[in-house]
């Protein structure tokens, strides 16, 4: 008997559950992470799922930035697209000339979503915002560039500090080369660090019409500013010895170099400030700082990197709820304390910043040091230049950025000869973008 009772229960419990399921709104969300930034993905999704009985969102992974943001347009035009999908920073224009998005703000007012839109950080939510500062999408994965150094390098050549200026920078670097260390920097060969972050910092032009923000018929003008005067340093570093390349195709990445302890400093993102912590030397004392400035320049805020999550057009009003409800969930302080607990992503809201520091997270070990990225983030008010970029085609035109990186440290052009002919390629990538949307306004 009391085995029959067991299974009937048993079968009742499914029966219900199925129900349940059944009754739940299922909406996609695509996204471009993978690895363990992608599992945390999965584990975010878990958590709106089982944080409520309504709906059910179902996460996948595109493969990369670049593949989530084409394949939602490809699928959007097919009348397949996801009801979310995440688009890296690169990509916000394509998206808001694309009139396939539901803007942030009329999505959570018509699901009775009162959100504070002030709360978020300036110099993320400015990134991703019009040119009115309206948000139409939601800034998710956020980080900024920081400096990494091993604090054990600096101690044998008795600093205690890490550099605050490029001057100070080029000096510790002279000294730790001259105390034997093979790799005083690493650098991966990208635009990100040295000429987006650079400008950013200084409030330099990276393009005309204010970075893009004011027009479609912007032109890059970095090869005309303070930038080459930091480029020529940087690459009269590399030719010393004292800045080495670091990237898969030399064997080891930049991360993994400043990890093993074979180069003493990096610029990069404090999404990676996690990893580094996990996969580091055993016993290696490091930190990180805000990105050196020139000497007598003044600091300005750096650039948000990581992506922002848009809600589609042509869905039920259903999965519209389902879209409002979870990301009223990842805005909760709760949500911003688990995202950065398990990636080294930043909150992007200035109350989740203050419940992470109430619940003592920038104190403990494996964490101390990311609240570095959000004093860079707000070491001033946002201006004209480091709003961001908002510039069509943007991945193409790091790309021409890149390849005279390239040439110009292998020797084959010199610095002005590189990035005049990036210049010259990018601005073909804006005017091919520009009659695309040509008619279109910038919104």
């Amino acid at each position: 008997m009391l085995k029959k009772i067991l299974m009937s229960a048993v079968l009742s419990a499914a029966l219900v559950s199925n129900v349940y399921a059944a009754d739940r709104v299922k909406f996609d969300f695509w996204h471009g992470l993978t690895g363990n930034l992608g599992e945390v993905v999965a584990e975010v999704c878990k958590r709106f799922n089982d944080s409520q009985s309504d709906y059910e969102i179902v996460c996948t992974s595109q493969g990369s930035y670049p593949n989530a943001l084409q394949n939602a347009i490809a699928a959007y035009r097919a009348k397949k697209g996801p009801t979310i999908v995440q688009i890296f920073d690169a990509g916000t224009l394509d998206l808001m000339l694309s009139d396939a998005y539901v803007p942030a703000r009329k999505l959570m007012e018509d699901n009775g979503y009162k959100i504070d839109w002030d709360d978020y950080v300036p110099a993320i939510a400015n990134y991703y915002a019009d040119s009115k500062g309206v948000l139409n999408s939601f800034p998710f994965n956020s980080s900024t560039a920081l400096l990494y150094w091993n604090k054990d390098a600096f101690a044998k050549i008795g600093k205690t500090e890490a550099p605050k200026t490029w001057e100070e920078t080029f000096d510790a670097l002279k000294a730790l080369k001259a105390a034997g260390y093979e790799c005083p920097m690493g650098w991966e060969n990208d635009t990100w660090q040295i000429m987006e972050q650079f400008s950013a910092i200084h409030a330099l032009p990276i393009a005309s019409q204010s970075n893009g923000y004011k027009g479609l018929n912007a032109e890059l003008q970095f090869n005309k500013t303070k930038f080459m005067d930091y480029l020529k340093l940087f690459k009269k570093g590399y030719d010393d010895g004292l800045i080495k390349i670091k990237s898969p195709e030399t064997g080891e990445d930049v991360d993994q170099a400043f990890a093993n302890g074979n180069c003493q400093m990096m610029m990069e993102s404090v999404a990676d400030h996690g990893s580094i912590g996990k996969t580091q030397k055993p016993g290696m004392n490091w930190d990180v700082a805000m990105l050196p400035v020139m000497a007598g320049m003044e600091r300005h805020n750096t650039f948000v990197g990581g992506a922002s999550l848009w809600a589609l057009q042509g869905k039920s009003a259903s999965e519209y709820k389902g879209a409002a409800a979870f990301f009223n969930f990842i805005a909760k302080p709760e949500s911003a304390l688990f995202w950065s607990t398990n990636t080294g992503y930043i909150p992007v809201t200035k109350s989740g910043f203050e419940f992470m520091k109430a619940q003592g997270f920038y104190d403990k070990a494996p964490y101390k040091g990311r609240e570095v990225a959000i004093a860079s983030l707000n070491a001033s008010p946002v201006t004209e230049y480091t709003r961001g970029i908002r510039l069509g085609g943007y991945t193409q035109v790091r790309k021409e950025i890149r390849d005279a990186f390239t040439e110009i440290f292998a020797n084959k052009v010199s610095v002005d000869e590189g990035m005049n002919a990036a210049v010259e390629r990018g601005n073909i990538v804006l005017r091919k973008f520009e009659k695309t949307y040509a008619g279109k306004v910038m919104p």
